[in-house]
């Protein structure tokens, strides 16, 4: 059974929550955002349920912080808020949120949402420590239209075979590119894989990137 990790101040919106999920899901709750991210480190939900106002700190921080640790940044985050407006959602969108719920919830939305979430959810890999860190690569192929490009791409984060990042071209799960280190100096790497796709931002979608060889002069070599 695929576990939630619910974050909200508001107990009875956490019961709430709750009565309407538990026929499908294990449910771990938290009031405290202060104690979301030990929470988040312990159960290793599949999905996160996130509020947006709460005391100390805001769902925006909170959603900031998973997306920037390796051991949480997998995790899709659906907020549910009582916040309305269209800038707070493409804010969110910004985020990397999977998807953004007003209050009083449509329950039926949230589940057929959370099933959608879930099928396109992948396993992080964990033989590999993932850093964040910033390197300026050069990507070269052709487009989901078969349309070539060439473009500087900055990462978010790597690991020894792997990278993640933004750029404008748009690509699907299968795509490979080959890949330029620029960072100290431009040196041919070889060819990268697209194995996820984040479409939440479609100017400059982020992208999941693996080489395709074995043994790459990677920057974790």
């Amino acid at each position: 059974m695929h576990k939630l990790l619910i974050i909200d101040d508001e107990a009875p919106m956490r019961r709430l929550m709750r009565i309407n999920l538990e026929d499908r899901y294990k449910i771990v709750d938290t009031g405290d955002p202060e104690l979301a991210l030990e929470a988040a480190l312990q159960s290793k939900p599949n999905v996160i349920l996130l509020d947006l106002r709460m005391p100390n700190y805001s769902g925006f921080e909170l959603c900031r912080t998973f997306k920037s640790i390796t051991s949480t940044q997998l995790i899709p985050i659906i907020i549910v808020t009582g916040e309305a407006g269209a800038s707070t959602k493409s804010y969110c969108e910004e985020l990397g949120a999977a998807a953004y719920f007003e209050k009083p919830i449509d329950f039926q939305a949230l589940r057929d949402r959370l099933e959608k979430v879930l099928d396109a959810a992948h396993p992080e890999r964990r033989g590999e420590v993932r850093i964040t860190l910033r390197v300026m690569v050069n990507l070269r192929g052709a487009d989901r239209l078969g349309k070539p490009f060439e473009e500087l791409c900055g990462t978010d984060n790597v690991s020894k075979s792997t990278f993640f990042g933004s750029c404008n071209a748009a690509l699907k799960k299968g795509d490979e590119v080959a890949v330029s280190i620029v960072t100290g100096g431009r040196k041919f790497l070889g060819m990268a894989r697209v194995t996820r796709c984040e479409e939440s931002n479609p100017i400059r979608p982020r992208y999941a990137f693996r080489f395709v060889q074995e043994d790459v002069n990677w920057i974790l070599h």
